[in-house]
């Protein structure tokens, strides 16, 4: 029987191919731009097909992921004001299999009740327009938001004068849940939880 590569095996891989193409040694040739022949001969076209050699390749490892049942979860581990938490998360070049997102619902309340433990007493914003602008809100906004997610996700940003977490309020497939395009069968939102007086900056 033949080796299934783990989670972080794939990741491994997908890190090497990604610098491999990134200087041009992977090249899809047949991408044309325009569509016009005459005018994708003087556009240079080399980062197009250096992203879609990548694309393809990833794709690939999705399927091999789907058909041998690699899951695409890590498990991380944040310290906050001498917290910690160990949770799921689903890589971001890898995709989630049904038995992922079971661990991620199952993962969102002790998430959820981390951010709050850690948040309190900060201010909170809700980020939209691409996590380009923010708008405050208060704790029962966030309480409407995870009534309606499946799982969560956290992220940290800290130095010695400033502190920011945020909360990502997910539904549908994490893989799709960041980009536009996978609404509305998946997306997330984000909380970001700052030190009163200061503005999110992830």
């Amino acid at each position: 029987m033949s080796k299934v590569y783990t989670a972080q095996e794939l990741i491994q891989i997908l890190a090497a191919e990604r610098q491999a193409c990134l200087k041009g040694k992977r090249l899809k040739l047949e991408i044309p731009v325009s569509g016009n022949p005459v005018i994708d001969q003087f556009l240079m076209t080399d980062g197009l097909q250096q992203f879609t050699a990548y694309q393809d390749f990833k794709a690939a490892i999705h399927e091999y992921q789907r058909e041998n049942q690699v899951s695409g979860i890590i498990w991380r581990e944040v310290t906050v004001k001498g917290k910690n938490l160990n949770y799921p998360e689903v890589d971001s070049e890898l995709i989630a299999l049904n038995s992922d997102l079971e661990i991620l619902k199952t993962a969102r309340n002790s998430i959820v009740e981390f951010w709050y433990e850690v948040s309190m007493g900060m201010d909170l914003y809700l980020s939209f327009n691409n996590n380009k602008q923010y708008q405050q809100i208060v704790i029962s906004d966030v309480e409407r938001i995870v009534q309606r997610t499946e799982w969560a996700g956290l992220c940290k940003w800290e130095n010695s004068s400033f502190l920011e977490i945020i909360l990502q309020l997910g539904w549908g497939k994490p893989e799709e849940a960041c980009y536009k395009r996978g609404r509305p069968q998946s997306g997330s939102e984000y909380i970001h939880a700052v030190n009163p007086g200061n503005r999110p900056i992830g």
